[in-house]
């Protein structure tokens, strides 16, 4: 893919973020319902354009193919550039593995607040790059750092490496929080889609830890591979992430004969949920995964947790990654602001 042919990629996918709604309706059709919700225009757009343009599901790809395509809708997608204090590129030498990150500050505040963010993907596509966006975005409108994770792929890596290189890397935020500039009493762990599923793995995993992660921020997380739910019949085709990419994605992570139900895979049939890390929760409407995050939201308030769910009720998974659209950007402030509580971070 040249450097050219991206930029104009990027100038007509931002530029159409711009187009009167008159015209994104006449693009779009009209927007399916379901549930009582109707599909926000922005992303019914998107969807529509993606239908014009022949879009192939991933699981229809080889996996090399599938990797490439994830990271230039990434850049296509990410919206104008955000400029942050300091980025740093890292490996964090772990107990299985050494893997990539990337610190995002912004100021030079010795002891800043953190969040260690995990990349969605399926556990199989993803990286650093494709989430540098919105790392960035989270970085300088939360005024948080922020440790993006390049944590092991499958299939060549499968279950349990990436929930290792999870807690792994949580693990070394807290003992590394003075050489990286962090508080280790205030940080956090979140991600999107498998990053959302190892995050709230984490924090099961972590109660015995001598610090814990001061919050999730979960979105769209996968939370229950060991069935599908009504969510999966409602929009299992057409609205970005389809019921077959998931089992692919599942093929890929625990393979064949993986156990979908152990707790480390599927966070909602944990045995105990007692004495979790405050959260939000936000889901999607338009999602196959709408319900099960749901139903994880709803386990930990019944727990005795403090949990704020935000259903994203005209979003498509993963509407975090859309910053062009008016919706996700009002939620994604939402959230920041349910982190910047949590954190301890003072209004400027």
């Amino acid at each position: 893919m040249s450097d050219l042919r991206l930029r104009i990629e990027k100038t007509v996918f931002n530029g159409g973020a711009k187009v009167p709604r008159v015209v994104k309706r006449v693009i779009a059709g009209k927007p399916p319902t379901a549930d009582g919700r109707t599909l926000d225009l922005d992303f019914a757009v998107g969807l529509r354009m993606l239908e014009l343009g022949g879009a192939t599901e991933y699981a229809g790809m080889t996996l090399q193919e599938a990797r490439d395509l994830l990271e230039h809708e990434s850049l296509v997608s990410a919206g104008p550039p955000v400029e942050v204090r300091q980025v740093e590129d890292l490996t964090l030498d772990l107990p299985d593995a050494s893997i990539p990150a990337r610190l995002y500050k912004p100021s030079e505040d010795p002891k800043l607040p953190l969040l260690v963010y995990f990349h969605g993907g399926g556990w199989v596509l993803g990286s650093i790059e494709s989430h540098d966006g919105l790392c960035r975005r989270i970085c300088d409108q939360a005024q948080v750092a922020v440790l993006n994770v390049g944590y092991r792929l499958a299939p060549e890596d499968r279950f349990p490496a990436a929930v290792d290189d999870a807690i792994g890397a949580f693990r070394w935020a807290v003992e590394h929080a003075s050489e990286i500039g962090v508080d280790p009493r205030r940080i956090a762990v979140g991600g999107d889609s498998a990053g959302g599923n190892l995050s709230a793995v984490i924090a099961q995993q972590t109660r015995g830890d001598a610090v814990q992660p001061a919050f999730q921020l979960l979105f769209v997380p996968v939370t229950d591979l060991s069935r599908r739910t009504d969510s999966y019949a409602k929009f299992r085709e057409g609205y970005f992430l389809t019921a077959s990419e998931m089992d692919w994605y599942q093929d890929h992570y625990i393979g064949p004969d993986g156990d979908a139900a152990d707790p480390r895979v599927s966070p909602l049939l944990a045995q105990d949920l007692t004495d979790l890390p405050p959260a939000y929760v936000g889901v999607a409407g338009f999602d196959v995964l709408r319900d099960e995050g749901i139903a994880y939201a709803e386990a930990m308030q019944a727990a005795g947790n403090q949990v704020q769910l935000r259903v994203v009720a005209g979003g498509v998974h993963p509407w975090v990654n859309s910053p062009l659209a008016r919706t996700s950007r009002e939620h994604l402030a939402e959230a920041l602001g349910a982190l910047r509580q949590a954190l301890g971070v003072v209004s400027t």
